[in-house]
């Protein structure tokens, strides 16, 4: 992670253990704890660097008339109160990133008490500042949202808007791959400057570009919550896409058709058993040397 994210995170409270230690390594962390102590005097909701910084200057230059000794001294000190007043204001108003790696699955707490659990390799962006306002976050990856009752809830995303108001709901976000599934209440989705809504058990899902038709969903919550991906009359490229996130692996295939269809699931938790089940199916053989796994037909 870098320098800029710990930093925010930091000041943000949002380091978990691992992130906290990388913090504390670096070479400015006894300045930056130094500096954010002497900022605690100065918090303040809203913050006009520049009117505060004139007001400075035009006090230092009405009593320049009167005497020149204390100029500079004063003009040292306008400064640095007006970038530690720009550096809290800036830092406090910065958005909150949230990431996950291969094979790892976190839950995080928005503002409100709505929660949000990420699914392997996705991103999730908002700003707890003005949360208040704007109930709103970005994803890139998968997500599955309980969404407390209160002002409109949106999610952002590539290709589409979802607008809901206090409900269950999943999103995934992919390369040619965008897919809503409701769960609880009511959700809007916006694609090409359309809203449909979706009731409980009701999807969303575009592949390629092209909308398609899904059976009702009868599950409580997205199987991956379990630690398993489920697929039903998904394209083979989907299916390996997933498995290469969950495990953290590179999957080459050979003489097979990625857009066949196919229908199963596998576990997150044993690599051998979850390849026998995404290859059994479809006959196909496998080779695994380390990270790499190469699917073949003969």
């Amino acid at each position: 992670m870098n320098r800029e994210i710990l930093i925010s995170k930091w000041l943000n409270n949002d380091l978990n253990d691992q992130e906290l230690e990388a913090f504390k390594m670096l070479e400015d962390y006894d300045d930056l704890v130094k500096l954010n102590e002497g900022l605690q005097a100065f918090k303040v909701d809203d913050y006009n660097t520049s009117k505060e910084l004139d007001t400075v200057l035009n006090t230092i230059k009405s009593s320049k008339k009167q005497s020149t000794y204390w100029f500079k001294p004063l003009m040292r000190v306008a400064a640095i109160l007006a970038i530690c007043f720009g550096l809290y204001y800036y830092t406090t108003t910065l958005d909150t990133t949230i990431t996950t790696e291969f094979a790892q699955k976190t839950t995080i707490e928005l503002p409100d008490a709505s929660s949000v659990s990420l699914n392997a390799k996705s991103l999730l962006i908002f700003n707890k500042k003005d949360w208040k306002h704007h109930r709103e976050v970005e994803l890139n990856g998968e997500a599955f949202f309980k969404v407390a009752k209160g002002s409109s809830f949106k999610v952002k995303t590539k290709t589409g808007l979802i607008t809901v108001y206090g409900t269950q709901f999943n999103v995934k976000q992919w390369n040619h791959y965008f897919e809503v599934i409701c769960y609880e209440g009511l959700v809007g989705v916006t694609y090409n400057s359309q809203e449909r809504k979706l009731n409980p058990g009701d999807s969303f899902l575009i592949i390629d570009g092209k909308i398609i038709a899904k059976e009702k969903e009868n599950r409580s919550q997205p199987s991956w919550l379990s630690n398993e991906s489920t697929f039903k009359s998904s394209p083979y490229k989907t299916v390996i896409a997933e498995f290469e996130r969950q495990y953290g692996v590179d999957i080459t295939l050979m003489n097979i058709d990625s857009e066949q269809l196919f229908t199963g699931s596998f576990a997150h938790d044993n690599i051998d058993v979850a390849i026998k089940a995404i290859t059994l199916p479809l006959h196909v053989t496998y080779s695994k040397t380390n990270n790499t796994i190469i699917l073949k037909r003969e």
